[in-house]
């Protein structure tokens, strides 16, 4: 047994491995025969969403740590060894203080699995199964490497009405102890799986059942910075097979003349803070991006910019937001508040003074090009929506901010793919000039497509798919389906106040507008708020429960 580290190393990516499914047969599960397929170069097998249990079963007689992976809808049998599990970037979610004691390490935000976000985002979903032993079984952390501290931990809402400190089951720490029970009678048990810092950590656990032991490695990706296809699984010690190079071309076949055309050039921006403001130049109005903060930061025009919406931006569509899609299905959300390894796009008319503008500035989307819908909206009391702008629905749809105002709105986008929304912001300059500018904003969804090879602005598809009907005054004009009739515009029934001068009416076309229930309404943007820690947006009010409560174990039957 090796002695428990806290692992503080970089680790270096390897080459890239067959991982074996090793198909056993087992009580309650269907028998699988045949050996599995064989080791070769094309990597481990990465269990990045779904259901897994952690199972201590009896297998001729001896005890075996197995995995139990149901994440394709059929439980296969899979060994700790050939398997490389990845916490993804979206798991990184808030740390509750009583968590943060029992496992001593921190109540700044952390990678985790079961944690209170688990229902809203696509992760993995590990647990532990104590029914295949033949009796309770120990479950020791008996090795330990990787960058930062890792612990599984329990905390409920009856622990905490009772103000009861959270249950540590395991830890790196070394206040934490190494070894818990699973019951016989245990079919899912989940607690949280906590990581501190992004990289590779190998978790080696030993479990014990009478006199009988085995000890496995499970390799963990957490966070983004390392790609899990080029990890080793298991301790990183099984040799790398090599493959031959192979060539296209046959011998003594004339070389290539064709010439790669050369990618357009375009600024991509995929992290940070970002403003898209109306902005006074030459007397008159311009839309442009600005990049960064208050006090360090970049004006960019939007036709020389790729925004990348990364794939840490998936999340599932929960209750109460069906105008997005089907409840459970995927969608790419930027939340309200910032998070880092995300873009966050807010809107800003703080480059005027009050004096300049009559009135209030409008912001108009035209025209979506793309492979789904694009809403952007913010949240009113709890299950309301208050929708800004929805291509699903028809366009042109229209916001307006007071001057000077800064705020942020969630965006969603319902596919992977490249996107080109064509926005009109307008306003009456003091003097009574109308001005306005109409530019479009290229944005990757996903990593299907390399951001840096997107040409920026108005694109050059031939055949760009289009998800709503643009105005006359939209700078592309794809062909779309007939838009529903336009709903009356609804004027904002809060009107601005000393405390928020960016309070926003909002007038639709073709928009929805209802009420109740979490479908959209229309109102006022949100004001930007401190960093929380937490993503706001997906069904906040089911996962606080009794000020703050919320259940990081929960125990289901699950049929094998």
């Amino acid at each position: 047994m090796r002695a428990l580290t806290r692992g503080r190393r970089a680790f270096t990516s390897a080459a890239l491995l067959v991982a074996t499914a090793v198909l056993l047969g087992a009580a309650g599960l269907a028998a699988a025969g045949g050996s599995g397929p064989a080791r070769g170069a094309g990597g481990a097998v990465v269990l990045d969403e779904g259901e897994f249990d952690l199972t201590p079963r009896v297998v001729d007689g001896k005890l075996e740590l197995q995995i139990d992976d149901r994440g394709s809808g059929t439980t296969v049998v899979r060994e700790p060894s050939d398997v490389v599990l990845h916490a993804v970037q979206s798991s990184l979610q808030s740390t509750l203080d009583p968590v943060a004691v029992a496992l001593g390490t921190t109540n700044m935000d952390t990678w985790q699995l079961n944690g209170w976000e688990a229902e809203n985002i696509f992760a993995p979903e590990p647990g532990w199964n104590g029914t295949q032993a033949g009796g309770a079984t120990e479950v020791t952390l008996s090795g330990y490497e990787g960058p930062g501290d890792f612990g599984m931990a329990a905390y409920t809402r009856e622990m905490d009405s009772m103000d009861a400190p959270a249950i540590p089951y395991l830890g790196s720490v070394a206040s934490v102890q190494r070894t818990f029970t699973l019951p016989s009678d245990e079919q899912r048990l989940l607690p949280v799986w906590q990581f501190t810092k992004e990289g590779v950590y190998r978790l080696t656990f030993t479990v014990t059942g009478g006199s009988s032991t085995d000890t496995e490695t499970l390799a963990v990706v957490v966070g983004d910075d390392v790609d899990p296809n080029d990890v080793l699984p298991g301790d990183g010690s099984t040799p790398t097979l090599s493959t031959p190079p192979t060539s296209s071309t046959p011998t003594g076949a004339p070389p290539s003349t064709s010439v790669t055309p050369t990618a357009p050039a375009a600024h991509v921006i995929d992290n940070g803070h970002l403003d898209l403001a109306a902005r006074p130049v030459d007397g008159s109005l311009q839309f442009q991006i600005k990049e960064g903060t208050a006090q360090d930061y970049d004006w960019r025009e939007p036709e020389t910019v790729v925004l990348h919406v990364k794939p840490a931006a998936r999340r599932k569509i929960t209750e109460g937001y069906e105008f997005l899609g089907p409840v459970g299905d995927p969608v790419w959300w930027l939340p309200i508040q910032q998070v880092d390894g995300l873009v966050w796009p807010g809107w800003s008319t703080d480059q005027f003074k009050s004096s300049e503008i009559d009135g209030r500035v409008a912001f108009r989307l035209d025209a979506v090009q793309g492979p789904g819908a694009v809403s952007i909206f913010t949240e009113g009391s709890v299950g309301s929506v208050i929708m800004h702008a929805h291509s699903g629905d028809g366009l042109p749809d229209s916001f307006d901010l007071s001057v000077p105002t800064h705020r942020h709105t969630v965006w969603t986008f319902a596919q992977e793919g490249v996107y080109r929304t064509t926005f009109t912001v307008s306003a009456t300059l003091a003097d009574g000039r109308k001005v306005s500018d109409t530019e479009t904003i290229a944005w990757v969804v996903g990593d299907d497509v390399d951001p840096s090879t997107v040409q920026p602005g108005r694109g050059d598809e031939p055949t760009a798919t289009p998800t709503a009907t643009p105005s006359q005054s939209a700078s592309a004009t794809p062909t779309a389906s007939p838009s529903p009739a336009p709903s009356p515009s609804v004027s904002d029934s809060v009107s601005p106040s000393a405390t928020d001068s960016g309070s926003a009416s909002t007038g639709t076309s073709g928009g929805s507008s209802t009420g109740g229930s979490g479908t959209p309404t229309t109102g006022g943007l949100a004001s930007t708020g401190a960093h929380v820690g937490a993503i706001a947006g997906i069904a906040m009010g089911a996962l606080l429960v009794g000020g703050g409560a919320v259940f990081l174990v929960r125990r289901r039957r699950t049929a094998t």
